[in-house]
């Protein structure tokens, strides 16, 4: 019993070796491998995928080093959208600031009068919102750099929106292929556990 359930487990492990070498030595599965975690579609003649040197690497090796590639990737993707996400916070933040600034001013002046300060029209002259050159607004166009403003918020908002889709989409992508690579790992232990104590 013991040693048909040895054999058996040998023919699958022998099994799935030559059929992973068979796809490695494939070019079109390959190249397919290659484009899935960054690299360019080239022949396999020097056995590399994206940064990793398979040449001299075992089926299982090579395997997990590609999918710890592709968990790295994205990692490196999500904290890119994270800080994306960071940073138009920020900016929405700051032009908050801003429309609450220009809303208080505009209740202020009695004669029509409006003195914008250097700071606001600095940022706003920096996101093309107002002339940084003019000092004297009339109540117009404070309304008008209001309106400006929100406006500017309001597509920066949607955008946001967009980016919480996105760095949603990485983190699953991320939480998966560590899953994937942390069960790939988990079956490869239990195999050699089950040859070891079939062996004994």
């Amino acid at each position: 019993m013991n040693r048909k359930m040895i054999l058996t487990t040998a023919a699958s492990l022998l099994v799935g070796v030559v059929a992973g070498t068979g796809i490695m030595m494939n070019d079109q599965a390959y190249t397919s491998v290659k484009q899935a975690v960054g690299g360019s579609a080239t022949n396999n003649s020097l056995v590399n995928v994206g940064n990793i040197d398979l040449a001299g690497m075992d089926i299982e090796s090579a395997l997990q080093a590609v999918q710890q590639q592709r968990a790295q990737v994205l990692e490196d993707q999500l904290r890119d959208q994270l800080t994306n996400v960071q940073k138009r916070n920020e900016e929405i933040a700051q032009l908050n600031n801003i429309l609450s600034e220009l809303r208080t001013l505009r209740g202020q002046s009695a004669d029509g009068n409006y003195k914008v300060a250097d700071g606001t029209l600095s940022t706003l002259a920096g996101k093309g919102l107002a002339d940084a050159s003019k000092t004297d607004y009339s109540a117009d166009d404070v309304d008008q750099l209001i309106e400006k403003v929100k406006s500017h918020i309001d597509n920066l908002s949607s955008s946001q929106q967009m980016d919480m889709i996105r760095l949603q989409e990485l983190s699953n992508k991320r939480n998966e292929a560590m899953d994937v690579m942390s069960d790939y790992i988990k079956k490869m232990e239990d195999a050699r556990s089950s040859i070891l104590g079939n062996m004994r």
